[in-house]
């Protein structure tokens, strides 16, 4: 931070209504703690399905084998949209993590707000959609199998679904472009 955006001298002290009103930000905290709880889960998710993957992998077939993975690609897909919502949800909306200079730090977090994590939920969801839809579309087709149960208008349903999902993001990304088109004029 450049020494000119630094407040200078004492912090204006807040009324209590507004200290109030801007300390619930904190009632926040248990939301993103069982968000953890949660990533906890699909770590057990996952483990059980890469477990069930390698001490049946002989016994599958290819097409299994790929349904398999898939899962596991869903799952970490999941797991990496609650990373976004935890960290960039706290650091946008709670309380600054002061990462700057720490080699883990996220590449994405530095320049997070929150419309840019508008934008790149919507992006995990489609990613997330995609996966699913992709695996609908490898069981659908194989329909003389017990695992195939979906009928056509399911089928329908979940390319409707992903197709809003994808028409939402460009929504919320134009009106993101047009909204900082707007700021950028104002500030001229």
């Amino acid at each position: 931070m450049s020494a000119e955006l630094e407040p200078t001298g004492p912090r204006p002290r807040l009324g209590l209504l507004p200290m109030i009103i801007f300390g619930s930000r904190w009632l926040q905290l248990p939301l993103y703690l069982g968000l953890i709880v949660a990533q906890c889960v699909y770590i057990a998710l996952f483990l059980k399905e890469l477990w069930h993957l390698s001490s049946h992998a002989l016994d599958l077939t290819e097409q299994e084998i790929m349904m398999s993975v898939l899962a596991l690609i869903d799952v970490v897909m999941i797991s990496n949209l609650l990373v976004m919502v935890i960290v960039g949800g706290y650091e946008t909306f709670v309380s600054r993590l002061d990462l700057q200079g720490h080699p883990d730090e996220p590449e994405w977090l530095g320049h997070v707000n929150a419309s840019v994590l508008k934008i790149k939920l919507a992006m995990a969801i489609i990613g997330i959609s995609s996966i699913a839809l992709l695996r609908t579309f490898i069981e659908a087709g194989n329909l003389g199998s017990s695992r195939a149960s979906f009928t056509e208008s399911g089928v329908m349903w979940q390319v409707l679904i992903h197709i809003t999902f994808i028409v939402s993001a460009i929504g919320i990304a134009l009106v993101d472009r047009f909204s900082d088109m707007t700021t950028r004029k104002q500030t001229e």
